[in-house]
């Protein structure tokens, strides 16, 4: 057996590997005898079919499994003996050589084979990253505690309709009649909500709930009917005011803050507004904090130049991916896969760096700080451990997800890492111009 070993550049081999048949022959031949134990052809005992028969029924194969036997193996000791740091698998290269699959013959392979460049840079005090300080302003302030409050108030009897209201109403075309609803004029149509506005209670007007109502569903739930049959409806109504709802905010009020933050926790205007301050400021850590994390993998990005073997990456994406994404699909989404693919490098350089590893423990945490946040989209706070637990083992039986927590978790350690031994250079900065950073 031949090898011989092309090196286009630093990171790209054209490898060609020459079989002579007496490289595999002794492979075919077993191959063969365990095919002959095997086999259990009609008039002959098991394992006791004569070898030609063998041969001529089962000679092809041999022939096929042998051959690759010896050229996987050529390969892969190519690849260990080289220090190759592969990049995906071998692909067949463009040069590749007819073959003739017949006993006896020789055979001639060609490869194209990637590798990743050694990535190696230092992690220091030399290395200066900008950290934002958002300062907390008045202006803030006064919104997050114009929010809450809103969030607190309550729907109250009004005289007479704004954009922001509601009315109760009865509709009534002659063949359909729905009491009680409750119309928001906000999601009334643009076009027809001028004639929701300063309406008072016992006024009837006219609407054409098609117009006035674009969502088909919002338009059947609120008639009661089928959304299907909703076309043979007359969609002329007759709307009669019941009453006025407006959202009136809630005070501020020892019961108010009691309800906002627990009993007793919050006493004056001036707690409030501390308690105020502490939100803003957490909510600003969280966004100084990711976009440190953007910077600092740009930097490092950047510190590292990570050279790529693109053509063949492109390549070997369209081969795995064949039958679900097509060249064209990859061209376009090659970027994005760079980028993520240069992180891993340099992400898994800081880890080995400062030896930090991920373990068990870490994943079934991510995974139940996710299923936390996904209960707290639902308002659901003090989920006890024991259900997180149980969520976090039903995520974790997806392969997926667990690559997904271990990435995430990779992240972490790499960006912590990254803090605890770069030089943060704090930057005070306005809520309005660290939006532009966005």
């Amino acid at each position: 057996m031949n090898l011989i070993k092309n090196q286009k550049d630093a990171l790209n081999y054209e490898v060609t590997i020459e079989i002579a048949a007496a490289d595999y022959a002794e492979a075919q031949k077993k191959k063969l005898n365990d095919i002959r134990r095997r086999a259990d052809i009609k008039g002959f005992r098991k394992g006791m079919a004569p070898m030609t028969l063998i041969h001529r029924l089962y000679g092809d194969q041999a022939l096929y499994e042998s051959v690759n036997t010896v050229l996987s193996d050529a390969l892969n000791d190519f690849i260990r003996d080289e220090k190759i740091r592969i990049v995906g698998e071998p692909l067949t290269s463009a040069a590749q050589p007819e073959l003739d699959w017949k006993d006896g013959n020789d055979f001639t392979f060609k490869f194209d084979i990637a590798q990743t460049p050694e990535v190696d840079f230092e992690v220091s005090a030399a290395d200066k990253i900008v950290y934002y300080d958002i300062n907390v302003t008045e202006a803030a302030k006064k919104e997050m505690k114009k929010n809450m409050l809103q969030q607190m108030g309550s729907l109250q009897e009004a005289e007479a309709t704004g954009e922001d209201d509601y009315i109760v109403a009865d509709l009534d075309n002659g063949e359909i009649q729905a009491e009680g609803v409750y119309i928001s004029i906000r999601n009334v149509a643009e076009a027809q909500r001028q004639a929701f506005v300063a309406r008072k209670a016992g006024e009837t007007f006219q609407v054409n709930i098609n117009e006035a109502f674009e969502n088909e569903t919002d338009r059947a739930a609120m008639i009661k009917v089928d959304k299907a049959k909703l076309a043979e409806i007359n969609p002329e109504f007759h709307i009669t005011v019941v009453n006025v709802k407006t959202f009136v905010p809630a005070e501020e009020s020892q019961e108010t803050y009691d309800k906002m933050f627990g009993e007793g926790v919050v006493k004056s205007a001036e707690e409030f507004d501390a308690k105020v301050t502490e939100r803003i400021a957490a909510n600003h850590a969280q966004d100084a904090d990711y976009q440190f994390s953007k910077d600092a993998r740009k930097y490092f990005l950047d510190k590292a130049a990570v050279a790529l073997p693109e053509e063949f990456l492109k390549r070997w994406l369209v081969h795995v991916n064949e039958g679900k994404f097509t060249p064209e699909q990859v061209e376009a989404e090659f970027p994005a896969f760079l980028a993520d693919f240069r992180w891993q490098l340099v992400r898994g350089t800081i880890l080995r760096k400062f030896d930090l590893k991920v373990e068990d423990k870490d994943i079934r945490e991510a995974a139940k700080a996710y299923a936390a946040y996904q209960y707290a989209m639902y308002g659901m706070g003090n989920v006890p451990d024991s259900m997180l637990e149980d969520a976090a083992k039903n995520m974790l039986g997806d392969e997926n997800q667990v690559r997904r927590f271990e990435e995430q978790v990779e992240d972490n350690k790499a960006m912590t890492a990254i803090r605890e031994h770069v030089t943060l250079q704090h930057k005070k900065i306005s809520e309005e111009k660290f939006r532009e950073l966005k």
